[in-house]
């Protein structure tokens, strides 16, 4: 149930046009409206019809659908750095929430839940009757054996950097390092076995936004934490093949709570790197379609008149990001002249053929609801040259960029980078690597370019990236005026004043930040039209259960 003061924080706002429709029902969700009566309300309060997303049509039943994707390690979903992984995992696990292709998050094994009027306590009540593979019934202790697991520093989730500010204390570890616990004995608590309770610290509003972070699936305690073929799941589909950096095979399983998937099954295929392999793949049917594709794809895939085109505008982009221990870019004034230099308008017809938007070096996009309004920085060579002086570069730097080769569209953009940087004094070499060679060192390279896919909120992305000393913070940036400042939009409600204080995090990290964020990227996607139920989702997650297939 909504907490009806929440309600009559948000109805005020969009009353007074504060915010918008879609930002009202965003938000109403969040802290406990069920999103069909906030967009009914978002419509009345308007004047406006304003409906959800429309329901599925009835699915066609039986067939595989067969995916082109990447095949990654899937062992420890707790601890996934990529969609491509939880993509295999979520149709077998599942989460408490659910955000949708429209950004709204929904309940999921959490059927509801309540905050408290000051965004300190948060109830889920855990759907009754869902089963495990085995037939044992979801209970509240598996959901708190899995929320203290991926909130073990141990365990080095990336969970960590979502709820640091407000479950968790730093202290000072056995071997005098800082590390994380649990803020108090009852800040995840069990009030009967379908009822979990979080007591935080600090007010939050998004925290049914974390519960749906990819790696925050529920798995079987009995697992330990593992997943592979035989994993218990409540999802559903079963995992019955395995083959890294080759194919995942899933069947359907019987008696799902949510109704039995309308599909057999379903192949996700490894495509590799080479974009003409997958487009290959799609003209010659032995795909249906494709997880995401990419800007060099698009042309000669539009032109497959048996494929149904879909896209999204969303928050994923190619970070630029630079070590801030490490010299020379251990001087803010040398990080902004990086940014200055760049012309963000041409980069964006380079790498992605305009299809996307242009980024502001706060790696928080406009598409989003929290996001404050700033100007986009406009090329300066000449005050990024005077930077580069005053930092006592007054003949430029060199640097090394470390670019991994399996984003088609990073190299692009990279040698267009360096021809501009080249004219403020800033001699840059490229240096390939292999993909999954990559993240063995992204947090290592002084200066590399790291995908960073869509969340739905400025300050999920703040937060898992850029917070002092959590898992993903890759630069190893500290700013504690920005830490200060993330975790008080992260308790505020209030939309106008949220915005206010995103406009104050992506100033600081334009003058003292440690990436250069110049685009962001619209994710699409092509399926054969005999793909019934699929639509983009913007961070690259597909649903197998929501999937029908037309007879070939």
């Amino acid at each position: 149930m909504a907490n009806d003061d929440h309600i009559r924080t948000l109805t005020a706002d969009l009353e007074a046009k504060r915010v918008s429709r879609r930002e009202f029902v965003r938000f109403a969700a969040l802290v406990g409206m069920a999103a069909p009566a906030a967009y009914a309300l978002a419509g009345t309060i308007t004047g406006e019809p304003f409906a959800p997303p429309a329901a599925a049509e009835a699915l066609p039943k039986g067939g595989t659908w067969r995916i082109g994707t990447r095949i990654k390690d899937i062992k420890s979903p707790h601890t996934f750095s990529w969609g491509e992984q939880s993509n295999v995992a979520r149709q077998v696990v599942e989460y408490l929430t659910m955000t949708g292709d429209d950004n709204v998050t929904r309940p999921y094994l959490a059927e509801s839940w309540d905050v408290s009027p000051d965004l300190k306590t948060w109830t889920f009540h855990i759907r009754k009757g869902v089963k495990w593979t085995k037939g044992d019934e979801l209970t509240a202790d598996h959901v708190i054996w899995n929320l203290k697991r991926c909130l073990d520093p141990a365990v080095g989730s990336s969970m960590i950097g979502l709820v640091k500010a407000y479950l968790l204390n730093e202290v000072t570890g056995p071997d005098g390092k800082p590390t994380t616990e649990l803020w108090a004995p009852n800040a995840i608590e069990k009030l009967d076995d379908h009822t979990v309770r979080l007591n935080c610290k600090l007010p939050q509003v998004a925290v049914p936004e974390h519960l749906f972070h990819y790696p925050m699936s529920i798995l079987h305690p009995d697992d330990k934490g593992v997943f592979g073929i035989g994993a218990q799941g409540t999802g559903p589909f079963e995992l019955t093949e395995f083959d890294l950096g080759k194919r995942a095979v899933l069947k359907r399983r019987t008696g799902y709570w949510g109704g039995d998937a309308a599909i057999d099954g379903m192949e996700q295929i490894d495509i590799g790197d080479d974009p003409s392999a997958s487009i290959a793949a799609l003209a010659s049917k032995q795909i249906d379609g494709l997880a995401s594709a990419y800007p060099s794809q698009y042309d000669a895939l539009k032109a497959l008149t048996h494929l149904q085109y879909y896209d999204v505008k969303t928050a994923e982009t190619g970070v630029m990001r630079m070590k801030t221990d490490t010299a020379p870019f251990n001087d803010a004034r040398v990080r902004k002249a990086m940014r200055l230099a760049v012309d963000r308008e041409a980069l964006l017809q380079v790498a992605l053929r305009g299809l996307g938007s242009v980024g502001a070096d706060s790696h928080c996009s406009p598409v989003l609801p929290d996001y404050g309004t700033v100007a986009i920085p406009t090329r300066d060579v000449a005050a990024a040259k005077k930077l580069l002086a005053e930092a006592g570069h007054p003949d430029g730097i060199e640097a090394d960029l470390v670019v991994p080769n399996d984003i088609d569209w990073f190299q692009p953009m990279a040698e267009a980078s360096q021809q501009m940087w080249a004219e403020a004094g800033i001699k840059i070499n490229l240096k390939p690597i292999p993909g999954a060679s990559y993240w063995d060192v992204w947090t290592k390279v002084p200066f590399g370019i790291t995908i960073w896919y869509h969340r739905p909120l400025c300050t999920m992305l703040l937060g898992l990236a850029y917070r002092t000393g959590v898992p993903w913070n890759e630069s190893g940036w500290s700013n504690k005026e920005f830490d200060a400042l993330l975790t008080q939009a992260e308790g505020t409600l209030d939309l106008a004043k949220r915005k206010e204080i995103l406009a104050k995090l992506e100033t600081i990290m334009e003058e003292d930040g440690p990436l250069v964020q110049p685009v962001f990227r619209n994710v699409f996607s092509f399926q054969d039209k005999r793909v019934k139920g699929y639509t983009a989702h913007p961070s690259n997650y597909f649903f197998g259960w929501m999937i029908g297939l037309d007879k070939a």
